[in-house]
């Protein structure tokens, strides 16, 4: 099943409006998602005459995680939707911590992706070309074997959404950032979802969006760095909110990787201690 359409929802008019939805609403549960790993439950949300499709994750149905012994994937992400809406660039559906059917969980906006249509074909944003070369319009993540020993180039668009979605990662440490977390909404914007496995203490970025390593940063990007550090200073509310979802040394990781890639000018390199791809990478 796809995953949460940022078409907008009835008596829904503006981001606070989802979010205080979603936080305050009645919660129906109408299916789940028994591809996902993890309990993922859909659900209708309802209140004060608005409504919304929403996806509950309660923590009850999280599986344990070894190398993430604090906090939930439900905390984190929250705390995910927090920094992007930090940054002003919209990346993740509206997001919340609540209490549901199930007990406490994450509930997030449903984002339908955008299906192709006979005078609009489906947007590609990952792709497998013969060649060492990506093409014009592509860069280069790694190359993967496609059977009978042959192997092809992955490749990502080279489009400043997915930029702007590579910077978020290297913000929160995703561990996990795969093409089917990659959601081409109709109203022409890219959100990402399933960001539980994120703002670990070690380097733990895990990503398909590996196209502009090592390069230098767009100045849009610095000056939404910038402004997060600010808001991640201590006694700000950003960090104020994140202390609620995540350990301090996390939130202490957070504010380094911010003024690493402050410092340095560019997009984070693979460490080379951890595996750069997910598994599976879709």
């Amino acid at each position: 099943m796809p995953a949460p359409e940022r078409l907008p929802a009835p008596g829904v008019t503006g981001q606070g409006d989802m979010e205080e939805l979603l936080a305050k609403g009645e919660l129906t549960v109408v299916g789940r998602i028994r591809e996902a790993s993890n309990a993922v439950l859909l659900c209708t949300v309802t209140y004060d005459g608005a409504s919304a499709d929403c996806v509950y994750k309660p923590v009850k149905g999280e599986r344990p995680l070894w190398d993430f012994p604090d906090g939930s994937l439900a905390q984190r992400e929250v705390a995910a939707y927090l920094v992007s809406e930090a940054t002003g660039w919209g990346l993740v559906p509206a997001t919340v911590l609540r209490d549901g059917p199930y007990g406490e969980g994450m509930v997030q906006q449903w984002i339908e992706a955008r299906q192709p249509q006979e005078d609009s074909p489906q947007e590609e944003l990952l792709a497998l070309v013969e060649g060492e070369e990506a093409g014009e319009g592509w860069k280069p993540v790694a190359f993967a074997e496609v059977g009978e020993g042959r192997t092809a180039l992955l490749v990502h668009a080279d489009d400043p959404r997915l930029r702007r979605l590579s910077v978020l990662d290297a913000v929160i440490n995703n561990g996990d950032r795969k093409g089917g977390h990659l959601l081409p909404a109709p109203d022409g914007r890219i959100y990402g979802i399933d960001h539980g496995v994120t703002f670990h203490t070690e380097d733990k970025l895990r990503t398909l969006l590996w196209g502009w390593a090592g390069e230098p940063l767009p100045d849009e990007a610095r000056e939404a760095l910038a402004a997060l550090a600010a808001e991640l200073a201590e006694g700000a509310p950003l960090a104020t909110r994140l202390a609620e979802l995540i350990t301090a040394a996390e939130l202490a990781a957070v504010r380094e990787r911010v003024a690493h890639m402050l410092r340095t000018g560019t997009h984070p390199l693979p460490s080379g201690q951890w595996p750069s791809i997910p598994w599976p990478p879709v």
